[in-house]
């Protein structure tokens, strides 16, 4: 992801004579260096509030300025000072919409030429940028945008973005195999979903994944988006679908009860009816293939793998992952996402005997699970059932060989971190699919009484935060808390019921595995749609995992 980025604008002396210049018009200089000095002292005077013919004033705050400097750099103040409003003779300015620490940063901008734009002020900069008709600053916070584009965000950055007028940076279209399993997707309205799978561009490696998408869409709410099937029901080309996928679209109940869906499935099963020579002869928006930009790709990983150690609070960059090895006697797969369905399977592996096998499966469908190991109990926590985030908690057993649900959470969650501190569970932040955003409150389980409780809360909404454990502190790393995903590091200490911060790591990440060795807090760099999920033992843990897939040791002493 982006480090955040400044703008500077480097100033250098330029002298340029020629002999016939000399001898007809004397020596011509221009120095850029003078202009650089002018500036200086305008801001000095400014910083002094001397000369100043204005306060710009934004809540609480007043930033002396000079009219003239201000209608230099920016149309607005141009206009504003210039023309026949009342505020070009007015010596106090209120300037709305902006608060004050955003205006302060744009009147630096304007007598600097200096700006930081970050992940914790895009998005008040953007729109304040754009009110000043500062056009550089708005550019470099578009491109920041940009750099901070994945599958699981860009829908809420292209939002954001188009509500701003800044260039499309964002094209789900081109991920959308990645995009349909996030939460942003379920969100969606009416209007975007049918926009998003109508085009033409849309990249799938089939019609399969677009009427699966569509399907989760409103069973996310289905009371309330039921009526909207038909409409949906339009843009799934059900032609291209295959006729075996046909007769299971046949038997979805949401096909079976509605008149207009089952005329858009008889449509197709006809068009399967025809001889191969004739079926291009059937021109219609169903029928139409997608001409997508490129072919689906597989989701992105960084194998950059960055240590934190605590003494000195600092973040290093350590020797890339080039892969990932569990020497361990048992390892568990948990739920997760088949390409199709939430699936609630659960394999494990033996490496004694170097082979998987099965065992029962959990209660409930899982992805975006949480899940860690808690005495000699495998607890799956949450998740996303491909409608709604759970708030349900089961546990498995391997004396009994099988899962029981314990209590459940006060919070419904999906991409949650999970981690074990002092024989208790802690689920912090995620993602509630109920209220549509992710979360900065943190629970905390005791098995002993079977009760969920909040503890503090963090001081940022993390959703799909890297958690690990380390000297009895509970770590949350990154996640996102919407159009962003964040670098920020902070620390719970549960004899305080406190949350501290700590230096943020190199890169922005969200559903990263961590883990802790010898006194050090590891964090894996991949950038998944399923996060990782970690076993902390002893303090010390590894994490592993797939796309689809969380690993654990049930070994009291493993490490996974």
């Amino acid at each position: 992801m982006a480090e955040n980025k400044s703008i500077k604008v480097i100033l250098q002396d330029t002298f340029s004579t020629t002999e016939d210049d000399a001898k007809d018009c004397g020596i011509h200089t221009f120095s850029h260096l003078h202009m650089k000095k002018a500036f200086q002292q305008m801001n000095d005077l400014r910083s002094r509030k001397m000369l100043c013919d204005v306060y710009l004033v934004a809540g609480n705050v007043e930033v002396p300025a000079h009219k003239v400097v201000l209608s230099s750099c920016s149309a607005y103040f141009c206009a504003m000072f210039t023309g026949d409003m009342s505020e070009s003779k007015a010596q106090r300015v209120e300037i709305r919409d902006m608060d004050g620490e955003t205006l302060s940063i744009l009147v630096d901008y304007i007598y600097t030429s200096e700006i930081e734009v970050s992940e914790d002020n895009v998005q008040v900069l953007l729109p304040a940028a754009s009110l000043l008709q500062l056009l550089d600053v708005r550019q470099v916070c578009c491109e920041f945008l940009q750099a901070q584009l994945h599958p699981s965000n860009c829908l809420g950055i292209r939002a954001f973005a188009d509500l701003h007028t800044c260039n499309r940076a964002a094209q789900p279209e081109q991920h959308f195999s990645e995009v349909m399993l996030g939460e942003e997707f379920l969100a969606l309205t009416l209007q975007q979903v049918c926009c998003l799978i109508s085009s033409d561009r849309l990249t799938v490696s089939s019609e399969e994944m677009v009427f699966e998408s569509m399907i989760a869409w409103i069973k996310h709410d289905k009371e309330a988006r039921l009526e909207h099937m038909p409409k949906l029901m339009e843009y799934v080309r059900l032609p291209l679908l295959s006729r075996d996928y046909l007769l299971q679209v046949e038997e979805e109940a949401l096909i079976k009860n509605n008149n207009t869906c089952k005329d858009f499935l008889i449509e197709a099963m006809k068009y399967h009816l025809l001889p191969a020579d004739q079926r291009h002869l059937i021109k219609t928006d169903r029928t139409r293939p997608r001409t997508p930009i490129s072919l689906p790709k597989a989701p992105k990983a960084i194998r950059s793998v960055g240590c934190y150690d605590f003494q000195e609070d600092r973040w290093y960059q350590v020797a890339d992952l080039a892969c990932c090895v569990t020497l361990t006697c048992r390892v568990y797969a948990v739920g997760g996402f088949n390409g199709s369905l939430r699936v609630r399977t659960v394999d494990v592996y033996d490496g004694l005997r170097d082979q998987w096998s099965s065992i029962p499966t959990m209660q409930e469908r899982r992805s975006t699970l949480g899940s860690a190991v808690l005495g000699d109990l495998l607890y799956a926590v949450w998740g996303f059932d491909g409608s709604t985030g759970l708030s349900s908690v089961e546990v498995y057993s391997c004396k009994t060989n099988e899962w029981v649900f314990v209590a459940s959470m006060n919070t419904r969650r999906s991409s949650v971190g999970v981690g074990v501190v002092n024989g208790k569970l802690y689920a912090v932040g995620g993602y509630d699919g109920a209220s549509r955003q992710c979360l900065s409150t943190v629970e905390e389980y005791d098995p002993v009484c079977n009760q969920w409780m909040y503890v503090a809360d963090m001081s940022t909404r993390r959703s799909g935060a890297g958690v690990g454990v380390l000297s009895g502190q509970l770590y949350a790393a990154g996640g996102h808390d919407g159009p962003l995903v964040r670098k920020s590091v902070e620390v719970y200490d549960p004899t305080t019921n406190t949350w501290r911060q700590v230096c943020d790591m190199n890169m922005c990440r969200r559903n990263a595995g961590v883990c802790a060795i010898t006194g050090c807090f590891l964090q894996p760099g991949y950038r998944q749609m399923e996060p990782y999920s970690t076993n902390m033992s002893n303090g010390r843990s590894y994490a592993a995992g797939s796309i689809s897939a969380h690993s654990f040791n049930l070994q009291p002493e493993g490490l996974l």
